[in-house]
């Protein structure tokens, strides 16, 4: 749901069922954890157009994400009633309880990130993945103790399936407590079987959020590993990290490449860059509250940003184009009373709604 613009020209949605007033572009510093100056200055950039979104985790740098965020803020002197901070509890060390969700290390846990954030609060807390270890009441327990003794507002989820948000929403109303109201999930042209297909469920019935992640696939849908992905490079290092983007991107190169190119010459049609249209593309989905932008530079924020103007442009008939050259849309469902088949989100939502 939308809730307004500021002369900036900057969107911003409701995250979930909730009264929260998110940024539709957001910041985030998975990707520079450490560079004070860098994050400083993004930042900065981005509260001048209006970002008010800023997310972060404790095993980001192992805590100095956190640290050189809460610098950020206080050598800024941002005023705290007018950002919306989050932060993500999974593991900060390889102590027997320094990870897990565990009551002891959500509770520990998020008043050590609040610590390194220099904030008496955070508005958001995200359990960072499922825990299938710790019992499910557990948690839900725990993150309700988090809100009402002040260190959150309210609690979320990242890349949980939506039938453990479903589980987690049982048990809260069982016990009286405080449902989670997101998910932090990775969206973009390449991976959107979870947001298209699995989370549509929870999106009509629920009103759940989404604070998406990973817009350019680590900087694949940027256009630069068309030619090569160079050795030292930041997708070259990262695919040693995380198995999946090598699988998924460097197994299909050619046929990707070839996607990315088109990708390229219908934005070059539309006035924009790769980036910015593949960022329009992800901010285009209504069910997005807000999808975060991992920059390293200023100068690539400030172009980030752009993917504002470009949102309103994918007309049904641009959308169709995208389709024609992703071919990879979840399969749509089957209505077993009439046998027709049901067109899936992406295309209903879009077609419904007006950026």
């Amino acid at each position: 749901m939308e809730a307004n613009t500021t002369t900036s020209g900057m969107k911003y949605r409701y995250l979930g069922n909730s009264g929260l007033s998110v940024s539709v572009l957001g910041w985030g510093n998975w990707v520079n954890t450490s560079n004070e100056d860098v994050t400083t200055k993004t930042i900065e950039a981005a509260l001048k157009a209006g970002v008010n979104f800023f997310d972060t985790a404790e095993i980001y740098g192992f805590g100095k994400a956190e640290e050189t965020l809460g610098k950020a803020f206080k050598e800024l002197n941002v005023r705290r009633e007018s950002i919306v901070v989050s932060t993500k509890i999974f593991r900060v060390g390889y102590g027997q309880n320094d990870g897990m969700l565990s009551r002891k290390h959500i509770i520990e846990g998020l008043k050590n990130s609040l610590k390194r954030l220099q904030l008496d609060y955070v508005d958001v807390v995200f359990c960072h993945r499922f825990d299938s270890l710790t019992p499910l009441e557990e948690v839900c327990r725990a993150m309700n103790w988090c809100i009402e003794n002040g260190l959150a507002h309210y609690w979320a989820t990242s890349e949980w399936r939506a039938s453990q948000i479903v589980d987690a929403f049982a048990i809260c109303d069982k016990l009286g407590l405080i449902r989670p109201i997101a998910d932090q999930c990775q969206y973009n042209m390449m991976s959107r079987q979870k947001m298209e297909d699995e989370y549509s469920y929870i999106f009509e019935n629920y009103k759940y959020g989404t604070t998406t992640w990973s817009p350019l696939f680590s900087g694949v849908l940027s256009g630069k590993y068309v030619e090569k992905v160079e050795e030292g490079s930041r997708f070259d290092v990262f695919q040693n990290e995380a198995k999946f983007h090598k699988l998924i991107y460097t197994s299909n190169k050619e046929s990707w490449d070839k996607k990315i190119l088109a990708l390229t010459e219908l934005g070059k049609e539309l006035g924009c860059s790769m980036p910015q249209l593949a960022l329009a593309w992800c901010i285009r989905n209504p069910n997005v509250s807000t999808c975060i932008m991992g920059t390293s530079k200023v100068e690539q924020l400030l172009e980030n940003l752009k993917a504002l103007e470009i949102a309103p442009k994918l007309t049904s008939e641009i959308e169709e184009k995208i389709e024609a050259i992703l071919q990879n849309s979840p399969e749509p469902e089957i209505n077993w009373r009439t046998f027709e088949l049901k067109e899936k989100t992406r295309k209903t939502l879009i077609s419904n709604h007006k950026f």
